[in-house]
């Protein structure tokens, strides 16, 4: 019996076919057809995508704050390796 590994999509491929689907061009059964995943996905997809739209233009973007974040976290490591260097 072979395990079978769950499929993994970019977050370019998923707003491609998101994209698709708010143009409404083709239907949700033809995309899913098109691009071989569940109509099922395609809407959470979409749902997902049109819920987090506004994200773009806010100020303060989650995405924003998660570089920040990190680049805090790397100079306050570098800054405890200069402590103890100190020491």
């Amino acid at each position: 019996m072979s395990k079978t590994s769950r499929r993994k999509f970019t977050s370019e491929f998923k707003t491609k076919v998101c994209l698709e689907a708010i143009k409404e061009q083709q239907t949700i059964e033809a995309l899913s057809k098109k691009y071989d995943i569940h109509p099922t996905q395609i809407n959470t997809w979409k749902k997902e995508f049109l819920a987090k739209a506004s994200l773009v233009f806010e100020k303060d973007a989650p995405a924003d704050q998660s570089e920040d974040q990190a680049l805090k976290e790397n100079l306050y490591a570098e800054i405890g390796r200069l402590k103890i260097a100190n020491d």
